[in-house]
């Protein structure tokens, strides 16, 4: 049902003009609040009570999208709280995630309810949206929480400790213990103006991730180790950052978190199925060497690439030299495409960019450099580390290391086979 649908429906019901409805419809969701809540907020507006059809009673498995509201019966697993936006004012919300026997589900309240993780709960008159393509219930003001004296069993850990690698993007009320490995303070243009932040890179035994803290904490240094108790998680260039708020928690940790200085490494489908990952290692062979590789100009203005000295976005421009090379790898798992810089083009091609140029000129014809880095690499087993992103275009990764692979191929491909078969 798309925005005029839902305003026909509301002006229907409420008796009153279909564009003031609209209009007050898109102004709301502008501020990115739920399409359910928003429309309680318009019924309460013209003297209704907010409230839809009679929710119905769902284990948490069944909820879909297309729910309007439903009631359940829940654990709670996890309250984070954030400050947001809402109808133009700061409003503080709850969000973490509730789950039964069947699953888990997020959940956003924009009332404090009191609940807290390990609570056993029925949630009636939630409304149901959907958020990453997958179902979130929302708390509102015309739902109600009734405490259960009957725990509900669920297979799902209380509370909301996690390890880097396992996290998510849209995963919130987190908590981790970390290593800043790099921290530094800046100013952004933000929702209110320039606003004050610290950034950088955490990491534990499992992996490394980028952080920002909205609160620009000074503690935040390179080299010290910490508990951070409700973070949330959002994508930020195609992989999950760690997000610090008003309300999270900073504890100095008694204890040293061990850093790997090496990435995990994984399977490329397994990789791929993560949604995007920070700082990960894949080994694979190199199938193809893409369109668009070797000698390459960029545009000055926003750095893409040009196609017939035309950029998407600026029109014609005098393009900047560069090299890169888009290599196609797969492991027998799935396939990605790796996207190298400048320096590891040059040092695949052998030679600098000004050689690569000059061999283009001499042989008057571009493709030279990329036909001469397909003939070293297509076919060999190499190992990129690097971000993984995933989109609708498939999945790439930003390399920083592009090597020769140094593994048995005997070793590999038992390695490979126990993989597929597990």
């Amino acid at each position: 049902m798309d925005v005029d649908e839902h305003a026909e429906e509301l002006a229907s019901a409420l008796g009153v003009d279909k564009a003031e409805v609209r209009s007050d419809l898109e102004n709301l969701l502008s501020y990115s609040v739920p399409i359910d809540e928003a429309k309680q907020s318009i019924r309460r507006k013209h003297g209704g009570d907010g409230g839809d059809a009679t929710p119905t009673t769902k284990d948490v498995a069944d909820v879909t999208p297309e729910d309007g509201n439903v009631t359940v019966t829940v654990r709670v697993l996890s309250v984070g709280q954030r400050s947001i936006q809402y109808q133009g004012e700061e409003q503080v919300i709850r969000e973490g995630e509730f789950a039964d026997e069947t699953g888990k589900i997020s959940y956003t309240a924009w009332e404090d309810f009191g609940f807290e993780p390990g609570d056993s709960i029925t949630v009636g008159n939630a409304g149901v949206r959907e958020w990453d393509g997958r179902p979130e219930l929302n708390v509102g003001q015309s739902s109600t929480v009734a405490v259960e004296t009957t725990p509900v069993e669920t297979p799902y850990e209380v509370g909301g400790d996690s390890d880097l690698v396992s996290l998510r993007s849209g995963d919130r009320g987190r908590n981790v213990e970390v290593r800043v490995l790099e921290s530094e303070e800046r100013v952004i243009d933000g929702r209110d103006g320039e606003t004050t932040i610290r950034s950088g890179v955490v990491a534990d035994e499992t992996g490394r991730l980028p952080f920002t803290d909205w609160k620009a904490r000074s503690e935040l240094r390179e080299g010290h180790d910490f508990r951070f108790e409700d973070v949330y998680v959002r994508e930020f260039r195609g992989v999950p950052q760690v997000n610090l708020s008003e309300f999270t928690t900073v504890t100095p940790l008694a204890r040293e978190v061990d850093v790997d200085d090496e990435a995990p490494r994984m399977g490329i489908a397994e990789a791929v199925g993560s949604g995007g990952l920070f700082d990960v290692e894949l080994v694979g062979n190199v199938l193809e060497v893409r369109d668009g590789s070797g000698l390459i100009e960029r545009c000055p203005e926003c750095g893409r690439v040009l196609q017939n000295g035309q950029c998407r976005s600026h029109g014609d421009v005098d393009g900047e030299d560069d090299m890169r090379v888009k290599a196609i790898v797969d492991d027998g798992t799935g396939t990605v495409t790796a996207v190298l810089d400048r320096d590891l083009t040059e040092e695949l091609y052998g030679g600098t960019m000004d050689e690569a140029m000059a061999a283009a000129r001499d042989a008057m014809d571009k493709e030279v450099v990329a036909d001469e880095i397909r003939e070293r690499i297509v076919g060999r087993e190499y190992r990129v580390r690097g971000n993984l992103s995933v989109d609708d275009y498939g999945a790439s990764v930003e390399a920083g290391e592009f090597e020769r692979s140094t593994e048995e191929p005997a070793a590999r491909a038992s390695a490979l086979l126990a993989e597929v078969r597990s």
